[in-house]
């Protein structure tokens, strides 16, 4: 039997025949479905990884809002609706024979409506899309092998059903790589709609896989509550439980953990989110750091990435578009150069933001309408800039460095560089970042992001631990970069030419928020200092002047007082009385001569007893010698603990 397939079998037989460069064979690299399958069956880490997915097709398709709906905490079956374009039959056939590729980006996008007709990298409507790869419909698997899709396009009276069963790679032939590979199965049918004005997608998930039930469920959590022993010394050595969870099913359905939510059942959408984030500062309050696995179990933790990853607005505000003139924190914009330093943004304007001070255009995508509830909550992006608590740190305020970058590689390849590269981005710098999963750096191409925040920040090597996990960044990608994305759109390709550019502007941002932070902070502390002293000083000038009012009445002049060592001239006061002594003199008049020169603070707080005394006339009757014993023996006592 022939190993080889009638087409691969004439190649090889040419191949035999080919004796020189001349005459070589040029063809293209073909896979196989098998491949495609083995690639994409389990490509997410996390379920909510595949729900994120189907989600951002429905921004694709112009969605203005998705509801995702589960029947928590038992997760046996997920929704997730869009009023969005639809899918024509042309789509979903194309859909349905083409898993594994995208029509999105390409003519076909357009002439099956999926695409817009003048840019086949926007949406209909001309959103920059955030889908790439067609592994949508892969990404469900992680999910479960059993949905159902139900679509419709306005004006149209009949609305498409799709029931789908997918196979994994595992359940398929082990006969070799070069069988062809049955992705699963699907049946579908047309349906009367009377609402012909309808729109959108539904995406029914049943029969939930246990792997994925167990994991929103935090079933492994709870397990090891309900199993926990005792230890040594009779103590239940249990695990933290989140502050925050849903709640548990035990095998019969019900509650053996009741709710403990953050947020009220009668809330607003978006306020039961709000609470959500500020939940999370309330647990940080007097603690070093807080994570979210301490905080919420894993269906809330899954509503937090999901909220950081798509295209939403803030919980509160992007801080580029906050106002400079309130005085909340130190604002910078960035150097380009490869030496430059940031240089400080000021303005008295309360019209004039962030952005505008930097000279940064409003992304597309920040205006385009597009919410997301998950169970009735109302998804934000949940990072918070003003209102943070306080630290003992010296800067009370947060620094804000902003900057772009567009680069065109001119003179390379646009295969090898994939075109121009343009973004902008922030650093964020507090004190306490929280929750500890937002140390780091967050990229967004077109508003979305699958990465979640890089605590390496691009791999920075500068050992400076303390202050990296002190800083919240994000990049917003205008232009290029999706080529560097790897398949599970949740890492990057490190060698491409986009992510080598990014990684340098990173790490030099970074460098020039260092230099000004310590530069900053280090003035703060000097005024702080010279603030300590001159407080001091007062205070002591305050005990002079009522040790005067007690003893004179207030009349009496206090002199200045005035200690001078053999090679210095006093300097004079001007108007009053100077009295000047010999602080050699007094030096030798402490026990076993130690003291060279005293501490300039024992020196001041010195003067200030002397003067003291002088109102208080004890020098009228000392000698000379006696002055000077007297003023040693305090300035010994004040420096004893100096000398020890």
């Amino acid at each position: 039997m022939n190993a080889l397939n009638e087409r691969d079998q004439e190649a090889a037989d040419r191949l035999r025949e080919v004796f020189s460069e001349s005459d070589l064979i040029q063809s293209v690299l073909t896979t196989n479905d098998r491949v495609i399958a083995r690639v994409t069956d389990g490509i997410y880490r996390q379920p909510g990884s595949a729900i994120r997915e189907l989600i951002a097709n429905a921004y694709d398709a112009d969605a203005t809002w998705v509801s995702v709906k589960t029947d928590a905490p038992k997760f046996s079956r997920i929704t997730v609706e869009d009023n969005g374009t639809g899918m024509t039959p042309d789509a979903v056939i194309h859909l349905l024979h083409n898993i594994g590729g995208s029509a999105k980006r390409t003519e076909q996008g357009r002439e099956l409506g999926i695409s817009s007709a003048t840019d086949p990298n926007t949406s209909p409507s001309g959103r920059k899309l955030i889908g790439k790869l067609g592994i949508g419909i892969f990404s469900v698997s992680q999910l479960t092998h059993s949905f159902q899709i139900i679509t419709k396009t306005a004006s149209d009276r009949y609305r498409t059903i799709v029931l789908v069963n997918l196979q994994q790679f595992a359940d398929g032939s082990t006969e070799g790589d070069e069988a062809e590979f049955a992705a699963g199965k699907y049946q579908v049918w047309r349906e009367p709609d009377d609402d012909t004005d309808a729109h959108g997608t539904t995406i029914v998930l049943t029969a939930i896989r246990p792997q994925t039930r167990n994991s929103l469920c935090s079933e492994q959590l709870w397990g090891a509550v309900n199993n926990a022993v005792r230890d040594e010394s009779g103590n239940k050595a249990s695990p933290i439980i989140p502050t925050y969870h849903i709640g548990h099913l035990d095998e019969r359905g019900l509650h053996s953990r009741l709710p403990a939510l953050p947020w009220d059942e009668e809330d607003d959408p978006r306020d039961a989110f709000l609470k959500m984030v500020k939940s999370v500062w309330s647990v940080a309050q007097g603690r070093t750091s807080v994570k979210l696995t301490e905080i919420f179990d894993n269906y809330l933790q899954m509503l937090w990435s999901l909220a950081l990853a798509l295209p939403l607005p803030y919980v509160e505000k992007n801080v580029l578009d906050e106002s400079v003139a309130d005085d909340w924190a130190y604002f910078y914009k960035l150097a380009n150069s490869s030496k430059g330093a940031a240089q400080k943004i000021q303005s008295e304007d309360p019209e004039k933001t962030v952005r505008d001070l930097a000279g940064l255009p409003v992304p597309a995508a920040e205006s385009v309408e597009f919410r997301v509830l998950v169970d009735g909550v109302q998804l934000s992006r949940p990072l918070r800039f003003r209102d943070l608590p306080t630290t003992q740190h010296v800067l009370k305020k947060p620094m804000v460095f902003v900057g772009s970058l567009r680069q065109e590689f001119r003179g390379f390849d646009r295969d090898i560089s994939a075109g121009p590269l343009e973004f902008e981005g922030y650093l964020f710098w507090t004190p306490k970042v929280a929750p500890t999963e937002h140390q780091g750096v967050l990229v967004r191409i077109h508003g979305a992001s699958g990465t979640l925040f890089d605590s390496t920040f691009l791999n920075y090597q500068v050992a400076e631990l303390t202050r990296l996990r002190q800083i919240t960044c994000e990049i917003f990608v205008k232009q290029g970069l999706e080529a560097a994305l790897n398949i599970d759109r949740e890492s990057f390709n490190t060698a491409h030419p986009h992510t080598v550019v990014l990684t340098q502007w990173v790490h030099s941002a970074l460098r020039q928020l260092a230099n000004s932070q310590k530069s900053q902070a280090g003035q703060l502390r000097e005024e702080q200092r010279g603030s300590r002293r001159r407080d001091a000083e007062d205070h002591i000038s305050r005990i002079v002047e009522s040790a005067n009012s007690v003893r004179t009445d207030g009349e009496g002049v206090i002199p200045h007082i005035h200690f001078t060592r053999h090679d210095q001239v006093a300097t004079p006061y001007g108007e009053g009385i100077t009295q000047s002594f010999d602080l050699d003199r007094v030096i030798a008049e402490i026990p076993d001569g130690s003291l060279t020169t005293p501490n300039p603070i024992s020196l001041r707080k010195l003067e200030a007893i002397t003067k003291v005394m002088s109102v208080y006339g004890v020098f009228d009757h000392l000698t000379p010698k006696e002055q000077d014993n007297l003023l040693g023996s305090i300035l010994g006592i004040m420096e004893a603990e100096n000398l020890g």
